[in-house]
Protein backbone atom coordinates (compact mmCIF):
# COMPACT_ATOMS: atom_id res chain seq x y z
CA UNK A 1 0.00 0.00 0.00
CA UNK A 2 1.37 3.08 -0.91
CA UNK A 3 0.52 5.12 2.28
CA UNK A 4 1.87 1.94 5.09
CA UNK A 5 3.65 3.77 8.05
CA UNK A 6 1.97 6.76 7.28
CA UNK A 7 -0.23 9.79 8.96
CA UNK A 8 -1.99 11.72 7.43
CA UNK A 9 -4.09 14.79 9.18
CA UNK A 10 -7.26 15.91 7.46
CA UNK A 11 -9.08 18.78 8.58
CA UNK A 12 -13.12 18.49 8.02
CA UNK A 13 -12.31 14.72 7.86
CA UNK A 14 -15.83 13.44 8.98
CA UNK A 15 -17.91 13.92 5.62
CA UNK A 16 -17.74 14.84 2.12
CA UNK A 17 -14.88 15.11 0.35
CA UNK A 18 -12.81 14.93 3.76
CA UNK A 19 -14.18 11.52 4.34
CA UNK A 20 -13.93 10.33 1.10
CA UNK A 21 -9.73 11.56 1.01
CA UNK A 22 -9.58 9.79 4.99
CA UNK A 23 -10.80 6.50 3.57
CA UNK A 24 -8.77 6.33 0.46
CA UNK A 25 -5.89 7.17 2.34
CA UNK A 26 -6.82 4.30 5.02
CA UNK A 27 -6.98 1.54 2.26
CA UNK A 28 -3.43 2.75 1.31
CA UNK A 29 -2.64 1.93 4.79
CA UNK A 30 -2.50 5.45 6.30
CA UNK A 31 -2.94 5.79 9.79
CA UNK A 32 -5.55 9.32 10.11
CA UNK A 33 -6.19 11.81 12.45
CA UNK A 34 -9.52 13.73 11.67
CA UNK A 35 -10.23 17.48 12.24
CA UNK A 36 -14.06 18.00 12.51
CA UNK A 37 -16.22 20.31 13.84
CA UNK A 38 -19.49 18.12 14.51
CA UNK A 39 -18.59 15.34 17.38
CA UNK A 40 -21.87 12.60 16.33
CA UNK A 41 -20.09 12.71 13.07
CA UNK A 42 -16.45 12.54 13.60
CA UNK A 43 -17.20 9.52 15.69
CA UNK A 44 -19.21 7.72 12.98
CA UNK A 45 -16.67 8.13 10.80
CA UNK A 46 -13.68 7.15 12.67
CA UNK A 47 -15.21 4.13 13.81
CA UNK A 48 -16.01 3.27 10.10
CA UNK A 49 -12.26 3.89 9.66
CA UNK A 50 -10.75 2.09 12.03
CA UNK A 51 -12.58 -1.28 10.97
CA UNK A 52 -10.63 -0.95 7.99
CA UNK A 53 -7.53 -1.88 10.40
CA UNK A 54 -6.48 1.61 10.91
CA UNK A 55 -5.30 3.95 14.09
CA UNK A 56 -7.89 6.98 14.21
CA UNK A 57 -7.81 9.54 16.11
CA UNK A 58 -11.12 12.34 15.92
CA UNK A 59 -10.60 15.74 17.48
CA UNK A 60 -13.23 18.01 17.65
CA UNK A 61 -10.93 21.50 16.46
CA UNK A 62 -12.17 24.59 15.18
CA UNK A 63 -9.49 25.52 12.89
CA UNK A 64 -9.94 29.23 13.23
CA UNK A 65 -8.67 28.90 16.76
CA UNK A 66 -4.86 28.89 17.28
CA UNK A 67 -4.50 27.44 20.49
CA UNK A 68 -6.79 25.00 19.33
CA UNK A 69 -5.10 24.12 16.31
CA UNK A 70 -1.70 24.15 18.49
CA UNK A 71 -3.11 21.99 21.39
CA UNK A 72 -4.73 19.29 18.84
CA UNK A 73 -1.58 18.45 16.44
CA UNK A 74 0.50 18.46 20.04
CA UNK A 75 -1.96 15.59 20.98
CA UNK A 76 -2.22 13.87 17.02
CA UNK A 77 1.74 14.06 17.57
CA UNK A 78 1.42 12.25 21.30
CA UNK A 79 -1.30 9.83 19.91
CA UNK A 80 0.09 8.51 16.42
CA UNK A 81 3.83 9.72 17.15
CA UNK A 82 4.36 12.21 13.68
CA UNK A 83 2.24 13.61 10.88
CA UNK A 84 4.00 12.61 7.56
CA UNK A 85 0.60 14.14 5.43
CA UNK A 86 -1.42 17.37 6.05
CA UNK A 87 -4.83 17.85 3.69
CA UNK A 88 -6.26 21.09 4.57
CA UNK A 89 -9.63 20.20 3.90
CA UNK A 90 -12.38 21.86 6.34
CA UNK A 91 -13.65 24.70 4.13
CA UNK A 92 -17.81 26.91 4.24
CA UNK A 93 -19.87 29.14 1.47
CA UNK A 94 -22.32 31.68 2.67
CA UNK A 95 -23.27 32.92 -0.63
CA UNK A 96 -24.56 36.78 -1.67
CA UNK A 97 -24.45 39.47 -4.02
CA UNK A 98 -21.50 41.93 -3.15
CA UNK A 99 -23.89 44.66 -2.55
CA UNK A 100 -26.19 42.49 -0.09
CA UNK A 101 -22.67 40.26 1.18
CA UNK A 102 -22.97 41.14 5.18
CA UNK A 103 -19.48 41.75 6.97
CA UNK A 104 -20.08 38.75 9.14
CA UNK A 105 -20.33 36.34 5.63
CA UNK A 106 -16.95 37.63 4.49
CA UNK A 107 -15.14 36.95 7.76
CA UNK A 108 -16.85 33.72 8.48
CA UNK A 109 -15.95 31.93 4.55
CA UNK A 110 -12.42 34.03 5.02
CA UNK A 111 -11.35 32.54 8.56
CA UNK A 112 -12.42 29.17 7.55
CA UNK A 113 -11.56 28.72 4.07
CA UNK A 114 -8.05 31.12 4.23
CA UNK A 115 -7.15 31.52 7.89
CA UNK A 116 -7.77 28.14 9.11
CA UNK A 117 -5.70 26.20 6.64
CA UNK A 118 -3.08 29.03 7.37
CA UNK A 119 -3.21 28.16 11.09
CA UNK A 120 -3.33 24.01 10.64
CA UNK A 121 -0.25 24.41 7.57
CA UNK A 122 1.67 26.45 10.47
CA UNK A 123 1.34 24.00 13.33
CA UNK A 124 2.13 21.07 10.89
CA UNK A 125 5.34 22.70 9.09
CA UNK A 126 6.68 22.97 12.36
CA UNK A 127 6.62 19.10 12.75
CA UNK A 128 7.40 18.27 9.05
CA UNK A 129 10.47 21.01 9.50
CA UNK A 130 12.47 18.23 12.23
CA UNK A 131 11.50 15.68 10.15
CA UNK A 132 12.70 17.29 6.95
CA UNK A 133 9.90 15.57 4.70
CA UNK A 134 6.19 15.86 4.36
CA UNK A 135 3.41 16.03 2.22
CA UNK A 136 0.48 19.42 2.41
CA UNK A 137 -2.06 19.53 -0.08
CA UNK A 138 -4.47 21.94 0.49
CA UNK A 139 -8.28 22.11 -1.24
CA UNK A 140 -9.20 25.41 -3.07
CA UNK A 141 -11.51 25.78 -5.92
CA UNK A 142 -11.55 26.45 -9.52
CA UNK A 143 -13.63 29.61 -8.16
CA UNK A 144 -10.66 30.85 -6.89
CA UNK A 145 -9.32 30.82 -10.30
CA UNK A 146 -12.50 32.03 -12.12
CA UNK A 147 -14.58 34.00 -9.85
CA UNK A 148 -18.27 33.19 -9.61
CA UNK A 149 -21.28 35.56 -9.22
CA UNK A 150 -22.32 35.31 -5.78
CA UNK A 151 -19.09 33.50 -4.17
CA UNK A 152 -16.88 36.73 -3.36
CA UNK A 153 -15.82 35.57 -0.36
CA UNK A 154 -15.60 32.02 -1.06
CA UNK A 155 -13.09 32.90 -4.41
CA UNK A 156 -11.19 35.42 -2.18
CA UNK A 157 -10.65 32.89 0.79
CA UNK A 158 -9.98 29.99 -2.24
CA UNK A 159 -7.63 32.45 -4.69
CA UNK A 160 -5.80 32.71 -1.22
CA UNK A 161 -5.45 29.35 -0.18
CA UNK A 162 -4.04 28.79 -3.78
CA UNK A 163 -1.29 32.50 -3.33
CA UNK A 164 -0.49 30.44 0.09
CA UNK A 165 -0.03 27.22 -1.11
CA UNK A 166 2.79 28.85 -3.88
CA UNK A 167 4.21 30.81 -1.13
CA UNK A 168 4.48 27.95 1.39
CA UNK A 169 5.82 25.41 -1.39
CA UNK A 170 8.57 27.83 -1.88
CA UNK A 171 9.74 28.27 1.57
CA UNK A 172 9.82 24.21 2.41
CA UNK A 173 10.95 22.90 -0.60
CA UNK A 174 14.74 22.88 0.43
CA UNK A 175 13.54 20.76 4.01
CA UNK A 176 11.41 18.19 1.83
CA UNK A 177 7.75 19.17 2.05
CA UNK A 178 5.98 19.27 -1.18
CA UNK A 179 2.87 21.75 -1.01
CA UNK A 180 -0.10 22.11 -3.46
CA UNK A 181 -3.21 22.66 -4.13
CA UNK A 182 -6.54 20.83 -5.33
CA UNK A 183 -8.82 23.05 -7.29
CA UNK A 184 -12.10 21.57 -7.81
CA UNK A 185 -15.13 22.56 -9.81
CA UNK A 186 -18.54 21.01 -9.36
CA UNK A 187 -18.51 17.97 -7.17
CA UNK A 188 -21.87 15.78 -6.03
CA UNK A 189 -21.36 16.39 -2.19
CA UNK A 190 -24.47 17.25 0.03
CA UNK A 191 -24.64 20.57 -1.25
CA UNK A 192 -25.01 19.99 -4.73
CA UNK A 193 -27.79 17.40 -3.96
CA UNK A 194 -29.82 20.20 -2.52
CA UNK A 195 -30.27 21.85 -6.21
CA UNK A 196 -32.94 21.23 -8.09
CA UNK A 197 -32.65 18.91 -11.25
CA UNK A 198 -33.11 22.22 -13.33
CA UNK A 199 -29.99 23.67 -11.74
CA UNK A 200 -27.63 20.49 -11.61
CA UNK A 201 -28.92 20.17 -15.44
CA UNK A 202 -27.77 23.81 -16.32
CA UNK A 203 -24.31 23.33 -14.22
CA UNK A 204 -23.94 20.13 -15.83
CA UNK A 205 -24.11 21.66 -19.10
CA UNK A 206 -21.12 24.41 -18.22
CA UNK A 207 -19.01 21.52 -17.95
CA UNK A 208 -17.53 19.77 -20.97
CA UNK A 209 -16.98 16.37 -20.01
CA UNK A 210 -21.14 16.77 -19.34
CA UNK A 211 -21.31 15.53 -15.79
CA UNK A 212 -20.38 16.33 -12.21
CA UNK A 213 -17.65 14.76 -10.53
CA UNK A 214 -17.51 12.54 -8.01
CA UNK A 215 -15.60 13.32 -4.23
CA UNK A 216 -13.63 10.02 -5.14
CA UNK A 217 -12.09 12.27 -8.59
CA UNK A 218 -10.96 14.39 -5.81
CA UNK A 219 -9.67 11.70 -3.30
CA UNK A 220 -7.85 10.39 -6.14
CA UNK A 221 -5.62 13.72 -6.75
CA UNK A 222 -4.79 14.02 -3.06
CA UNK A 223 -3.68 10.69 -3.04
CA UNK A 224 -1.71 11.06 -5.98
CA UNK A 225 0.16 14.33 -4.90
CA UNK A 226 0.82 12.79 -1.03
CA UNK A 227 2.21 10.15 -2.72
CA UNK A 228 5.86 9.08 -4.21
CA UNK A 229 4.44 9.24 -7.69
CA UNK A 230 4.75 13.17 -7.01
CA UNK A 231 7.93 13.77 -5.24
CA UNK A 232 9.26 16.36 -7.26
CA UNK A 233 5.77 18.29 -7.93
CA UNK A 234 5.22 21.32 -5.37
CA UNK A 235 3.28 24.44 -5.83
CA UNK A 236 1.33 23.35 -7.58
CA UNK A 237 -2.46 23.67 -8.35
CA UNK A 238 -4.17 20.32 -10.08
CA UNK A 239 -7.61 21.49 -11.49
CA UNK A 240 -10.51 18.82 -11.13
CA UNK A 241 -13.26 19.65 -12.73
CA UNK A 242 -13.99 17.80 -16.45
CA UNK A 243 -12.86 20.71 -18.11
CA UNK A 244 -15.02 23.56 -16.52
CA UNK A 245 -12.02 26.29 -16.43
CA UNK A 246 -10.45 25.85 -19.68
Amino acid sequence: MSLANQVALITGGARGIGKEIATLFAREGADLALFDVNAQVLEQTASELRALGRRVEGLVVDVTDASAVEAAVLKVLDKLSKIDILVNNAGITHDGLIVRMEESQWDRVLDINLKGTFLCTRAVAKAMLKARRGRIVSIASIVGLIGNPGQANYAASKAGVIGMTKSVAKELATRGITCNAIAPGFIKTEMTDRLADEAKQRLQALIPMGTLGEPRDVAQAALFLVSDAARYITGHVLVVDGGLAM
